[in-house]
C-alpha cells in the first residue's frame, strides 16, 4: 500500500516517468511497478496521464480561461450530482468541483474568446433548471499550476526604480 502511494505520488509528479527510473526510486522490480501501474489503471486509480503547457510560449492563440461560481438548488435525492453531470457534459468545461461557502460548484472552462465563454453561461449554464445564480472569474495570467511555476528563471527585463 505504501509504494502504491509513492508510485502515484511520482506519477502525480511527472508522468512520462520511465518505469526503470520509477523502480529504481521504489527498489522494486521494473515488472512489479508495470503491474502495479496496469492494476491502477484498471481500478479507474490512474485515470489519465497529462502535460502542463504554458500556452503563452506555444506558436498558437492562446484562448480565455475562466472560473465560474455557480450556486445550485440541489436536487431531492441527488443532492448536486445531477447537475453537476450536466455540467462536466458539456466539452467547454475542463474541471468541475463541489464546493463550501457561498456557492456550490465551481466551474473551469476553456473557449476561443471572452465572448465564447459568455455565450456559455448565459446559453447552456444559466439556462439549467437548477442553477440559481453564476459569477464568472477571468484568468489572467497563470502563476502555478498543478505543482509547475509558470515563468520561473525569466529574466525580468523591468527597469529598477528606487527612491
Amino acid at each position: 500500500m505504501e509504494k502504491e502511494k509513492e508510485l502515484l505520488r511520482l506519477l502525480e509528479k511527472n508522468g512520462r516517468m520511465p518505469v526503470e527510473k520509477i523502480a529504481r526510486m521504489l527498489q522494486m522490480e521494473i515488472e512489479e511497478v508495470r503491474q502495479m501501474m496496469s492494476d491502477l489503471e484498471k481500478r479507474k486509480v490512474i485515470l489519465g496521464y497529462s502535460a502542463v503547457v504554458d500556452w503563452t510560449k506555444a506558436d498558437v492563440p492562446e484562448g480565455v480561461t475562466a472560473t465560474i461560481d455557480v450556486k445550485v438548488q440541489p436536487k431531492r435525492g441527488t443532492g448536486f450530482d445531477e447537475t453537476a453531470e450536466r455540467i462536466y457534459k458539456f466539452k467547454e468545461v475542463k474541471a468541475l468541483y463541489l464546493m463550501s461557502g457561498t456557492y456550490d460548484l465551481s466551474v473551469v472552462i476553456e473557449g476561443a474568446t471572452m465572448t465564447e465563454v459568455g455565450q456559455f453561461v448565459s446559453e447552456k449554464l444559466s439556462t439549467l433548471e437548477s442553477v440559481l445564480s453564476t459569477t464568472t472569474h477571468f484568468q489572467l495570467k497563470k502563476y502555478k499550476h498543478d505543482g509547475v511555476v509558470f515563468g520561473e528563471g525569466e529574466d525580468d527585463h523591468r527597469m529598477v526604480v528606487s527612491p
